[in-house]
C-alpha cells in the first residue's frame, strides 16, 4: 500500500464546460445552467487546483456531450495508470471514447473497461486501502466487476456499498480528508460503509458539503457551508472554498470536475 496515494497529485485533468451544458441531465426539475456563469465558476475550480499544487491540463469543451465537464465519471486514475469507464447515463456513453486520446498521451497505462456494465467514478472513493464503490443508479454490479480486477492489482481491497435512496452518487456524500479520515453525511455514515476509518459527520442542513475533495495539502469544498469550512478547520484542515452552483444545477460537484492523478516525475 501505498502513503497517501489517496490524495497526493501532481496533475489534474478537467474540461471546459460547453453552451450544450444546460442541456445536462439532472434527477430533479432544477433550473438550466448558465453556460457563462458556470464557465466561470469551472476557472475558480481550476485555480484552486492550482493553488493545492498540481498542474491543470484543460480539455477543449466537447459540445455533442453536454455532461462531459464531468470526467470523472467517465475515467478512474490510481498509481500512474488510468481506466477508463462506462458512465451509467445512456446520453453519456461516448465521453470515455472521447476523452481516451487525451489519456493516451499522458498515461503510460490506460485500461479499457471489460463487459457491459455501467459505472460512474462519481460511486468509487479511493483510500489509500479500499476502493468504496457505491451501487447506485448510474453504477451496477457488473459495471464493479468490469473494473474489480485493475484494482485488486494494485493492492486496492473492494468494499461494495449502497448508495442512499435519492442520493445520485456514492460521493455525492462523502469525501475523502486523509488517509484514514472521511467527511460524511449522516445517512451514510450510519450504513457502517466507513467501519475502520475515522468519520468526520457534515453539519445539518449542509449536506451538499460532503462531496469535497483533498488535494495534497488543502481541503477543496463548495463555498456556502460556514458551518463544514468551520469545523473542519477547527481539525486542522486548511480549506479552499470554490462555488459550483452551477454544476450542483446538473446534480455535479467539486470531485467529478476533475481527474487527479501523479505522474512519475
Amino acid at each position: 500500500m501505498k502513503s497517501e496515494r489517496s490524495f497526493r497529485f501532481t496533475h489534474a485533468i478537467s474540461r471546459l464546460p460547453g453552451n450544450s451544458v444546460a442541456k445536462g441531465i439532472r434527477v430533479s426539475g432544477k433550473s438550466d445552467p448558465d453556460p457563462e456563469v458556470f464557465s466561470k465558476q469551472h476557472k475558480s475550480y481550476i485555480q484552486a487546483l492550482a493553488t493545492a499544487g498540481v498542474e491543470p491540463i484543460v480539455l477543449p469543451k466537447l459540445e455533442e456531450f453536454p455532461d462531459s465537464v464531468f470526467v470523472e465519471d467517465a475515467a478512474l486514475c490510481f498509481d500512474g495508470s488510468v481506466v477508463l469507464l462506462r458512465p451509467g447515463a445512456e446520453s453519456r456513453f461516448g465521453e470515455a471514447a472521447a476523452l481516451e486520446p487525451h489519456l493516451q498521451e499522458t498515461f503510460d497505462s490506460v485500461i479499457k473497461f471489460q463487459g457491459t456494465g455501467r459505472v460512474d467514478g462519481g460511486d468509487i472513493l479511493l483510500t489509500d486501502s479500499h476502493a468504496l464503490i457505491g451501487l447506485s443508479e448510474r453504477t451496477d454490479i457488473d459495471g464493479i466487476n468490469g473494473i474489480k480486477s485493475a484494482l485488486e492489482a494494485h493492492g486496492y481491497g473492494i468494499r461494495i456499498v449502497k448508495t442512499p435512496a435519492g442520493v445520485l452518487h456514492f460521493k455525492s456524500d462523502c469525501g475523502l480528508l486523509d488517509s484514514k479520515t472521511i467527511f460524511s453525511t449522516k445517512r451514510l455514515a450510519s450504513s457502517g460503509c466507513f467501519d475502520g476509518y475515522t468519520v468526520i459527520e457534515v453539519p445539518d442542513l449542509e449536506e451538499a458539503a460532503a462531496n469535497l475533495i483533498r488535494v495534497n495539502d488543502y481541503v477543496i469544498l463548495r463555498s456556502g457551508f460556514p458551518k463544514s469550512t468551520a469545523l473542519l478547520e477547527q481539525r486542522g484542515y486548511e480549506t479552499i472554498t470554490v462555488g459550483v452552483d452551477e454544476a450542483a444545477k446538473i446534480d455535479g460537484g467539486l470531485s467529478c470536475l476533475s481527474l487527479r492523478f501523479t505522474l512519475n516525475q
